[in-house]
């Protein structure tokens, strides 16, 4: 992601019509993108409960964000005073983005306005990715509070940490549209609530509860793997020979990671599954997010083969193997993806790419970029999994996370929000 410090540039018609639409195309990601893929994925009587999470999500996350997310993420006040702070947050600056006028222009000469929306966008898709993990059996009030703490203290200090100036930028850090921001992030989160949350009344090992639509589920892959364009080809914030790239090995590690999946399957499973194979594309999309910016046609080959084969295992053995209930496998895509894809990074990252003087991984020799990627993932890691024990055991006491057992058995849907999906 480039640096949002705002230059004398002029308004660049052309790098703002592209990042309009890619901010277009990051929306579709959460709405219909994850609402569909979830919801294809659960039962019947809790389709609506997911929209509505989703829904909830867009709405109020977005107010948080001009409100002071984007102020906490990318303002540069607390480092103009040179405080300490200015490492964790960016400051209070642009609280209701105070400052960012029509002619505020960055560096791309892209409107600051332009700028603050495309990230919106990406605090949006964030949380909506961890409600996999516990879906079926949480109350629409315990979740709306979790999300909305998770939004403040987990994702705005670590966008700032990665890209708004912060300290694992200042190191170095590779994470072009989100590895470790947006995925080991809510991964890890969403381990964490599945565990805490505990299983299903009816989930058992070797049964799996099967989704109620795979159109759905299918609709949905195809939002997500539209939408993912917007979402890496974006993060360069131009329309220039990056978001090129970014577009190219991003469809590639994606084709790569669905037919590795698809193959897995028919091996394993005897059938090569619908479900099987856009899981797979989801996590060729999550591998190759931090990685898009940097790696060249063979890193993207190797991330979409290398990839779906850790997350397939996760899923298929160590899932099973430990007895945890992530409904729909956020952990095991988005947070295994995200570890793989951020640790490959600095594996397979090329000067071809990153230009004279840029990065390059140990694959080429720089061994310590690895060591930095390492870093970077270990500190995602732990962040995210503290805070989300700690909010839960606050939001838990306060208003309550799990459904009565009886709501569970009958479905969210009526009992949550007095509808049904299908009448």
């Amino acid at each position: 992601m480039i640096t949002t410090i705002l230059s004398t540039t002029p308004l660049d018609t052309g790098n703002t019509a592209w990042m309009t639409v890619a901010t277009i195309l990051v929306l579709l990601m959460s709405i219909p993108g994850i609402a569909l893929f979830y919801g294809g994925l659960v039962r019947q009587k809790n389709m609506l409960s997911v929209i509505m999470q989703t829904m909830l999500i867009v709405g109020a996350v977005s107010l948080l964000w001009v409100a002071f997310g984007y102020s906490w993420a990318f303002d540069d006040s607390y480092a103009a005073e040179g405080s300490p702070l200015a490492a964790l947050i960016g400051g209070w600056g642009k609280s209701f983005l105070h400052g960012v006028r029509l002619d505020t222009i960055m560096p791309t000469g892209i409107p600051e306005l332009t700028f603050a929306m495309f990230q919106c966008m990406f605090a949006l898709i964030t949380p909506a990715l961890i409600l996999g993990a516990f879906a079926e059996r949480v109350k629409f009030k315990g979740y709306m509070v979790f999300t909305l703490l998770w939004v403040t203290i987990a994702y705005f200090p670590m966008a700032h940490w990665v890209w708004g100036g912060g300290f694992l930028q200042q190191m170095g850090a590779i994470d072009f549209a989100g590895g470790t921001v947006v995925h080991i992030n809510a991964g890890m989160s969403a381990l964490v609530m599945a565990l805490l949350v505990g299983k299903r009344d009816d989930y058992r090992v070797g049964h799996p509860i099967l989704p109620h639509n795979i159109t759905f589920v299918f609709m949905g892959t195809s939002f997500l793997w539209l939408g993912w364009f917007g979402f890496n080809a974006g993060s360069g914030l131009a329309a220039d020979g990056l978001a090129a790239n970014a577009f190219l090995v991003t469809h590639v590690a994606t084709a790569a990671a669905a037919m590795t999946w698809m193959a897995m399957d028919w091996t394993v499973n005897k059938k090569p599954t619908t479900v099987g194979a856009c899981t797979g594309a989801v996590a060729g999309l999550v591998a190759i997010t931090p990685a898009a910016g940097s790696v060249d046609l063979l890193g993207a080959f190797a991330i979409g083969i290398i990839t779906p084969v850790v997350c397939f295992f996760m899923v298929a053995v160590v899932k099973a193997h430990f007895k945890y209930d992530d409904a729909l496998d956020a952990f095991g895509v988005h947070g295994v993806g995200g570890i793989v894809g951020s640790v490959l990074t600095g594996v397979f990252a090329t000067r071809y790419i990153t230009g004279e003087g840029g990065v390059e991984g140990a694959l080429y020799g720089d061994w310590h970029q690895l060591g930095v990627q390492l870093f970077a993932t270990a500190v995602s890691i732990a962040f995210s999994a503290v805070v989300t024990v700690v909010l839960f055991a606050i939001v838990d006491r306060l208003v309550g996370i799990r459904v009565d057992k009886r709501v569970e058995e009958e479905g969210l849907d009526i009992y949550e929000h007095g509808e049904s999906a299908y009448n």
